[in-house]
């Protein structure tokens, strides 16, 4: 992690000729683009590349790739680095618990842990008390080199129940955050102290 978060995150965003981000929904920066949904992508060689549904990869800056892209979504999109079009939402890095998926999925009646990456959060630590993160709001945290402050809770809006990075369409946990958790799950840290986390690392508050 550096002072904006992890490595390479949101460091580039598909982005139509208005500069708006591609995303789940719309809004002042954002314009709703689902097929974004349906790419996957990996960081290779400080630029990331994009999985398309024929399983081909292509790097977001090689020639052409704009256009493939534009095919793909339907409409004229780009790739477009962060130095153009500020991507980062309200905190540098989202972290939930363990605890907090196990409790929203009884919340919604499912067997198994809500899968994280309904939530793309950056961290997902292991708990035992659901929704402790929040808690972690203006503390600071410990993970192997990095310390982290807690910002805010986030609020959550249509994109969780979207299938997305291989996770199956939901439909209601929406709609149960909004019952039961004023819409929000996990927490948006900042960078105190860049470094590196590594898998296994406790988790120490300050």
């Amino acid at each position: 992690m550096d002072d904006r978060g992890i490595a390479g995150d949101r460091a580039w965003a598909v982005v139509d000729p208005e500069g708006k981000l591609g995303s789940g929904k719309d809004g002042r920066r954002f314009r709703r683009l689902d097929r974004i949904f349906e790419l996957g992508t990996r960081w290779s060689a400080d630029v990331p590349e994009v999985r398309f549904p024929d399983a081909t990869w292509r790097r977001v800056d090689e020639p052409g790739v704009d256009r493939v892209l534009s095919d793909h979504i339907g409409t004229a999109v780009g790739f477009g680095r962060e130095e153009a079009t500020p991507h980062m939402d309200a905190g540098s890095i989202s972290l939930v618990g363990t605890a907090s998926l196990r409790a929203l999925a009884d919340l919604v009646g499912d067997a198994a842990p809500v899968d994280p990456r309904h939530f793309r959060v950056n961290l997902v630590v292991e708990t035992d008390e659901p929704f402790v993160e929040e808690a972690w709001v203006d503390r600071e945290v410990r993970i192997g080199e990095v310390v982290l402050r807690g910002a805010k809770r986030i609020t959550r809006c249509r994109m969780v129940d979207l299938e997305q990075d291989g996770a199956s369409e939901h439909g209601t946990l929406l709609k149960t955050l909004g019952r039961e958790r004023d819409a929000k799950l996990a927490v948006y840290f900042d960078v105190v102290t860049p470094g590196t986390i590594s898998a296994g690392d406790a988790v120490v508050l300050r």
